[in-house]
């Protein structure tokens, strides 16, 4: 660990802004960045190293900004460069490293070089940045292949061309609003060079890449071998348009490039990706010394509330991503999943008592083990998932496209509640404002960031004495893991010299694998006793048989 303890990255604990609902600073009800400035204390005081911030571009927000008009500006929405400048000069004051997302596979229909495409004839350069093709069929009316979209449907639309004629399609994986950029183009590559630029030039500290195992599509185009499983919303499962070996020659451009910039100031520019594949060991691919510092592993996500799952998930993560030499980066939630406390119980609306107690428990346990996590805003609140959202407050572009509630991605990103007793919360200012983009329900008063703070039992209080623990002793972060013998669905660990954590997966009380008291339990734990639904962490050189 010496070695590498100058890499920030490698342990680091990063919360997850979404911009539009962390904190309103102008009244119109959609979060801002002079809103995320004025949370950095609070994000300060919770303990986190840093922040990632969601697409805050110019953006029409089909996809609420991660359709891209402008790579290098700020959406009005949310503010301007220059309070974009002021927040990255209050992080660095407060040592708080700040991300970005960056958007490669797919701009917006509104980006101007899709607009130029669509302006050009078939065949033209301009066209050549995107995925053009003629249809099939005598008159050209059916899609160039079988391909669905992520978000529902067909993943090709058919443009009107210039002359008023039905033309070529153009491919979204996503949504029409979304063409895919076609990165067998050399200006595409170039012209990606000129974004990371412009923003590590303004201090960011790095970028999570969306979709960063996309980019690259068969270069014939073919049909899918399995398009009934394509069509299956969200699931990356089209060999052909997903993880191309061709995806990994950009991330080894990039890491030259942040490279670049280390090599200048000594500050380690991170690269974490959001990939999406089958395995560990084909993850692993993306975390190779020259490739991606990080790529997120959803697998701990995805895994049912069972102790063999965990451990399963657990130990092929330390073998094969952890092997490459980089380290795990753990995820129990994002922007777009399900909230962890609805995830983990069968508790109705409000989450209730066992989806709180198993997402406390697996808070602890995802900051137990080695390498970084990521923490998704309003977690560290225990916030339940939303799951009454009238139809017609929806913005979810999935909705939009498939008519279905099924999956869809609003229930997790309603506004934070920061104070008060009744909506806006404190989220948004004044009597006059608008309402939250969202609508918050009621309960939300419950789990309002001042209750938490002066509740010392509270989500927020175990996350940040977990954060201190974990700052603050060596055996946490970075480093190895020792599996302890354990009765069945109970996990038990070992951290370096002789911490443990240990985690209850059943209702039912067992033997804490440790004498005494922890340091830092989930719930109510007493000597040698371990509550069901509960993790716990130990400093001991005893650990029973």
């Amino acid at each position: 660990m010496s070695l590498n303890t100058h890499r920030w990255w490698r342990d680091a604990v990063i919360y997850q802004v979404y911009v539009r609902s962390f904190l309103d600073s102008t009244g119109d009800g959609i979060g801002d960045l002079a809103g995320v400035r004025a949370g950095l204390p609070y994000l300060k005081k919770l303990g986190v190293d840093g922040i990632w911030l969601s697409p805050f571009y110019p953006s029409p927000q089909h996809d609420h900004g991660y359709d891209v008009a402008d790579y290098c500006g700020v959406d009005p929405l949310f503010g301007d460069l220059a309070g974009f400048d002021l927040l990255m000069t209050d992080a660095r004051r407060l040592g708080v490293k700040v991300l970005l997302d960056i958007v490669p596979n797919h701009c917006s229909h509104e980006h101007p070089w899709f607009r130029e495409a669509l302006s050009a004839p078939p065949g033209g350069a301009a066209r050549s940045r995107f995925h053009f093709a003629d249809g099939r069929g005598p008159d050209g009316s059916e899609p160039p292949n079988n391909w669905h979209a992520m978000f529902g449907g067909p993943a090709w639309s058919r443009v009107t061309e210039a002359d008023g004629s039905s033309g070529q399609w153009y491919l979204h994986m996503f949504t029409p609003e979304q063409p895919d950029l076609n990165w067998r183009s050399t200006e595409v590559a170039a012209y990606f060079d000129q974004v990371l630029r412009f923003w590590l030039d303004r201090g960011v500290d790095g970028f999570r890449i969306d979709v960063a195992a996309g980019l690259f599509k068969h270069p014939g185009l073919p049909d899918s071998p399995d398009p009934e499983a394509d069509a299956r919303t969200r699931d990356s499962v089209n060999p052909l348009a997903w993880n191309q070996p061709e995806v990994h020659q950009v991330w080894r451009h990039w890491r030259t490039l942040c490279e670049e910039y280390t090599s200048h100031d000594g500050r380690d520019r991170l690269l974490v990706g959001e990939v999406s594949v089958p395995t560990a060991r084909e993850h692993a691919k993306y975390v190779r010394p020259d490739e991606l510092h990080q790529a997120f592993f959803f697998d701990l996500l995805s895994a049912p509330w069972n102790a063999d799952a965990f451990r399963k998930v657990i130990s092929e993560a330390m073998q094969d991503i952890a092997g490459t030499g980089s380290t795990v980066t753990w995820v129990l939630n994002n922007h777009d999943q399900v909230r962890t406390v609805t995830r983990y119980g069968d508790c109705g609306t409000e989450g209730g008592g066992l989806g709180t107690a198993r997402a406390r428990a697996a808070a602890l346990l995802m900051l137990s083990l080695p390498g970084a996590a990521y923490i998704y805003q309003g977690e560290e609140l225990g916030l339940p998932e939303v799951v009454d959202l009238p139809d017609d407050v929806l913005t979810d572009p999935i909705f939009r496209r498939t008519g279905s509630r099924a999956r869809i991605r609003d229930g997790c990103r309603v506004p934070l509640p920061w104070s008060g007793h009744a909506s806006p919360f404190g989220f948004t200012p004044g009597a006059e404002s608008a309402k939250p983009w969202l609508p918050q329900p009621a309960y939300f008063a419950e789990y309002a960031t001042e209750r938490a703070l002066a509740d010392t039992q509270s989500f927020w209080h175990l996350y940040r004495n977990g954060l201190q623990l974990r700052q603050g002793l060596p055996q946490l972060g970075e480093g190895t893991l020792r599996w302890l013998e354990t009765p069945p669905g109970v996990l038990a660990f070992v951290r370096g010299d002789g911490l443990v954590c240990a985690v209850n997966f059943t209702t039912a009380p067992t033997p804490s694998p440790v004498s005494g008291a922890p340091i830092l339990s989930s719930g109510p734990c007493t000597a040698d006793v371990l509550p069901g639904s509960t993790a716990a962490w130990w400093i001991s050189d005893r650990t029973h048989p």
